[in-house]
């Protein structure tokens, strides 16, 4: 096991705590969850979470897709499958990396998965709309994805404008800011804060963030008026924002 002596790692502070970047959208009828990853039932569990209505992948990289074994506690005492959307690549590698998921003879107990493709079009899970948003992760494409004003960005480097457009009018934006340096994938800091500006959203919050980033208290006090530092445990109740 190797220790990490860094400043964040051995933080007090509980707001340097961070599992891997998810986040759950419910409504008065549906629960649906962005990524399942390798913090799922620890997430599900600390959230008192005892219905989930389906699943949104953003892209297949290991830190959101790992948990997804662990929707079969829902769907076992749901007694249903379990939505699950992603894009046409996205699903090639969920069948790659959980095969026993989806082979014809299953396995007793696991995962029940019922596969919807996420294209250019807004779709409906039970009573929330969902705008797909595309966004660059380098040369990787990730799906965002707007829900009424709230926007929610993760693994992007580079938006094209005419996606920029869908995300135009959100009055909450959650968007990447793992550092400070420069990095080949990911938003830095200064470019999460122009992004921001830019697309003139008046509430915004950094997430996936990197313990390379700092404490969450030392980086708060650097954040112009109306951005923040997501934490862990954050919630938000968009339908009171105005």
């Amino acid at each position: 096991m190797i220790a990490c002596p860094c400043e964040v790692c051995t933080s007090d502070d509980p707001h340097d705590k961070r599992f891997r970047s998810s986040i759950l959208v419910q409504s008065a009828q549906t629960t649906l969850v962005v990524d399942t990853t390798p913090d799922f039932r620890s997430q599900m569990l600390r959230e008192h979470v005892d219905h989930l209505d389906a699943v949104l992948f953003t892209h297949s990289h290991k830190d959101h897709i790992a948990g997804m074994d662990d929707v079969k506690a829902f769907c076992f005492f749901q007694g249903a499958p379990m939505k699950v959307f992603a894009t046409e690549a996205t699903q090639r590698e969920l069948r790659r990396e959980f095969m026993y998921i989806f082979a014809a003879e299953k396995y007793p107990g696991i995962p029940d998965i019922d596969m919807d493709t996420i294209s250019d079009y807004p779709f409906r899970v039970g009573d929330i709309d969902v705008i797909p948003i595309h966004v660059h992760h380098l040369h990787m494409p990730v799906m965002a994805f707007r829900f009424g004003d709230f926007t929610y960005i993760t693994d992007a480097n580079r938006i094209d404008e005419k996606e920029k457009e869908k995300i135009a009018g959100s009055k909450i934006l959650v968007v990447n800011a793992l550092r400070k340096k420069p990095h080949l994938s990911h938003f830095t800091l200064q470019q999460a804060i122009d992004l921001v500006k830019e697309l003139k959203v008046p509430e915004a919050y950094f997430t996936h963030i990197s313990h390379q980033l700092g404490r969450h208290a030392d980086i708060s006090g650097e954040l112009p008026p109306g951005i923040h530092l997501a934490y862990d445990g954050l919630k938000l109740n968009i339908a009171g924002r105005h």
